[in-house]
């Protein structure tokens, strides 16, 4: 039965969440969210909906039923002028939402609110199990699947669930790839999608058409460039559920979760170890179980472990060094050297260590620090029994202890 609110309010409330609703019609209609009635349902597929405005929606957006409004630039429909025109400024640039603090723009109104709570530290969304908070509704929403246990995003390949959407669109990505029909025309890498083409071919152009407002960078991408920008703004919009850690990117947060959950995706096929991120993985393979390497340096007889490598190291042969840093003029032989050398002009330090905070400008500092907190000594002579954090303090040991002789495993 519903209850009147006090003091004479005409309203009614609900027992379960102790909201409270103008009219008896929006009481029913909220009750159903409980009981799981959806009365109204679509004739094309048979989707139930709680409300009638709701089977409206998915008419609209999934059957495109009733008048819709196009875009003149790219032609997509919506079904109503209002959601046009913020599509609209995608196209237009257009950001007339700006934050007070630190003059961040936003199209919609919702995603200033939303920021804002970066600022303030409000978090308005309190979890009814642990009493956690968050500060996007979305987020609740994940971490309660934590207690209920549901996992509402099943892969149609194989048996597993995940929590969230953009979990399963990760496992099908590395797991269940289909087949890929974008080629790049330079140097015949496939790519999945058109606009990750369009994307990787501006490595071979060199155009950065994102310029960071802040400093000099720019990037081929605007994701790219949204990810940088937090570097300025201090941003870490994505939020463990588990121990309250903010992180300026997605990725970040999907690694260090794996603390929390235990998980080790990446599993080495040499031996019985596994690793939290790929590139792990990566150097545990080249320091222990290293391949026999074809790529030779017709110069000096020196052999690499692929082409691009042999590639960048001809270049200390012939002085060759393409990649300028366009603040200081110093020149690199690789663009991956540049972009660690850039980060000594911005300040950035994207890698951070999940168990105190340290950031680092480069991957493998952040793993040899890591070490300090796992104990981990990957490093072991062969002639004694010590072993060390890292390759270099390795290879120290054996010139001073015993004279050159190789003792790596």
């Amino acid at each position: 039965m519903p209850w009147r609110t006090p003091a004479g309010n005409n309203s009614r409330g609900c027992r379960d969440y102790k909201r409270t609703f103008p009219s008896e019609l929006k009481l029913v209609t909220h009750q159903d969210t409980h009981t799981g009635e959806s009365p109204y349902t679509c004739s094309r597929c048979q989707k139930a909906c709680i409300t009638k405005s709701a089977l409206a929606y998915h008419q609209k957006t999934r059957h495109r039923e009733g008048k819709s409004h196009r875009c003149g630039k790219c032609g997509k429909a919506f079904p109503w002028k209002s959601k046009l025109s913020l599509h609209q400024r995608t196209h237009s640039g257009e950001r007339p939402f700006r934050c007070g603090l630190c003059n961040k723009a936003f199209m919609v109104k919702a995603h200033l609110t939303v920021h804002q709570r970066t600022h303030t530290g409000e978090k308005p969304y309190k979890c009814s199990d642990c009493e956690k908070a968050f500060s996007k509704k979305t987020q609740l929403l994940i971490h309660q699947r934590i207690h209920t246990g549901e996992r509402p995003y099943g892969c149609s390949e194989c048996q597993q669930t995940f929590i969230q959407k953009s979990d399963l669109s990760d496992h099908k990505k590395s797991h269940h790839a289909a087949e890929k029909s974008h080629e790049c025309s330079e140097c015949g890498k496939i790519l999945s999608s058109k606009s990750t083409l369009i994307v990787h071919h501006r490595t071979h152009t060199g155009e950065k058409p994102f310029k960071c407002s802040a400093c000099v960078r720019a990037f081929t991408s605007k994701a790219h460039l949204v990810i940088h920008e937090r570097v300025h703004t201090g941003e870490r919009p994505y939020e463990c559920s588990n121990c309250e850690k903010a992180f300026s990117t997605k990725a970040y947060l999907m690694i260090h979760q794996r603390i929390h959950t235990g998980e080790r995706p990446y599993g080495c096929s040499e031996c019985p170890q596994a690793f939290i991120q790929k590139s792990g993985l990566t150097n545990h393979l080249k320091n222990c179980h290293a391949k026999v390497k074809l790529c030779e340096c017709p110069e000096c007889g020196k052999v690499l472990s692929c082409k691009s490598t042999l590639i960048i190291h001809q270049r200390t042969h012939t002085g060759e060094k393409p990649f300028k840093c366009n603040v200081c003029d110093k020149a690199f032989t690789a663009k991956s050297y540049l972009t660690v050398h850039q980060r000594i002009h911005t300040g950035e330090k994207p890698y951070e260590c999940p168990h105190c905070k340290k950031a680092f400008t480069t991957l493998s500092a952040l793993i040899s620090h890591r070490r300090t907190h796992t104990g981990e000594r990957p490093y072991g002579c062969n002639e004694c029994q010590k072993a060390f954090f890292r390759k270099s303090v390795l290879a120290n040991h054996q010139r001073t202890q015993h004279r050159g002789k190789s003792c790596a495993q």
